[in-house]
Parts: C-alpha cells; structure tokens; sequence
C-alpha cells in the first residue's frame, strides 16, 4: 500500500550549519530538497568555499527564492540578480554568490542540496 509522506523544514532530515547561513535538508520521495537561509553580509567565497574546499561553487542548482535577494556571478564574469519569486537554474560551473541588502535570503533548491557544502 502506498502511503502519503509529509515533512516539514522545521523538522528537517539534516541541517548544515555555517557562517551567516545553513542549509536544511529534506528527503522524500528519492529527492533531496534544500531551503537555504543566508543573513545579510553572507558570500558563499568567504563563508562557504573554506568548508567545500573550492574557491568556488561548482554544484548545478535549481530553486526558487522565498525572500530576499542575492547575486549569482559566473567566474566569466555573467552575473544575475535572484529575487523573491525567481526560479532559478544555475550551471554547474563555478560560481560565487551573496546576500544584497539587509534582509535574509531564503531559497528552497530542487537540484544540488544534496552535494551543497559537503
């Protein structure tokens, strides 16, 4: 019999903690979703690449922002502005990104959360 699974970031599978932000993780129905939540003055090159040990982000996203907002720079130099309601698909090429203005930034991601700051 097939049962219906509900879960809830407030209680997710595993959360991964690092400065000015975390990553919650839920896992359900073969799939890894992730809400990430960054404090203003977040960069994933200062607060993340340490922990990922790469200078960059290089793991493919596709999400959509709750709140907020953040800037997405390729290491070519393309760069684009994510903002409550944006769905977003990144390459999996190298990339940085942060926090702009004063309020947190949220994003739930569908595709990457699993391989993010590992």
């Amino acid at each position: 019999m097939l049962e219906v699974i509900l879960k809830r970031f407030e209680e997710p599978d595993e959360t991964r903690v690092f400065e000015k932000g975390k990553l919650e993780l839920v896992r359900i129905g073969g799939m890894t979703i992730g809400r990430a939540s960054y404090e203003p003055g977040w960069r994933w090159a200062h607060h993340v690449s340490p922990i990922a040990g790469t200078p960059l982000c290089e793991v493919e996203h596709v999400g959509m922002v709750l709140s907020g907002r953040a800037m997405a720079a390729m290491k070519n130099g393309a760069e684009v502005e994510l903002s409550a309601g944006s769905v977003f698909y990144v390459p999996p090429v190298p990339h940085d990104s942060w926090v702009i203005g004063d309020e947190a930034y949220v994003s739930l991601h569908f595709l990457g959360a699993d391989q993010y700051v590992t």
